[in-house]
């Protein structure tokens, strides 16, 4: 399939051929939550922990004596249910990542890449580059080419005007394509390629 390439300045810069086995995949929905719920789940920390009544720093000495007093027996103040004792069945700290073949991962980016190309939201650009790296600028630029909500991919260095530009726009990212992934595709309106980023994913999948 053919996609036309546009420049920063929405004008049009010919035309590119994209490989079909990449881009003109059906998208489907049950590969792509997988992905999503493997990337969320790698990123969660696992280092929220609590103390039980074991770790709690208090006498183990009987409270008062068994009967006789009227109250209810107890036998320690690290108890869960007197006030700073341990916690019962509390958090440990533990790894939230789950197993996802390697195959699997590069067919959901693959799902990825061709649901923005089947609703029409892939813009390849002929290339990021921006000689002064002012912010206004290339808001300006992005409204003429109506982005809002937006992921850019480059090669494998990103130009540092445009990084620094883009940094201070609300909803855009940059990232090199080394970084590309189906959470941050999914969860921008659009996403735009550059032709080294085409390049390199092509190679990535040959």
């Amino acid at each position: 399939m053919q996609l036309d390439v546009t420049t920063l300045d929405a004008k049009k810069a010919g035309t590119i051929e994209l490989p079909d086995e990449v881009f003109g995949l059906e998208p489907r929905a049950d590969i792509l939550q997988r992905m999503v719920r493997y990337q969320l789940a790698k990123r969660r920390a696992g280092t929220v922990s609590v103390k039980g009544r074991a770790e709690i720093n208090y006498t183990g000495a009987k409270l008062y004596r068994q009967k006789g007093t009227g109250r209810a027996r107890h036998g320690s103040r690290r108890a869960n249910l007197f006030r700073g004792g341990g916690r019962s069945f509390g958090p440990k700290p533990r790894d939230h990542s789950i197993d996802l073949p390697k195959k699997v991962r590069a067919l959901a980016l693959k799902h990825a890449l061709s649901s923005k190309v089947k609703s029409e939201a892939l813009v390849v650009l002929d290339s990021c580059e921006l000689k002064d790296g002012k912010t206004k600028e290339l808001k300006t630029r992005f409204s003429k080419l109506g982005f809002v909500s937006v992921l850019i991919v480059d090669g494998a260095n990103l130009q540092d005007g445009f990084a620094r530009a883009a940094r201070n726009l609300p909803r855009v990212d940059v990232l090199p394509v080394q970084g590309i992934n189906v959470y941050d595709i999914l969860r921008h309106d659009k996403l735009v390629l550059t032709r080294a980023a085409l390049a390199a994913l092509e190679e990535r999948f040959k």
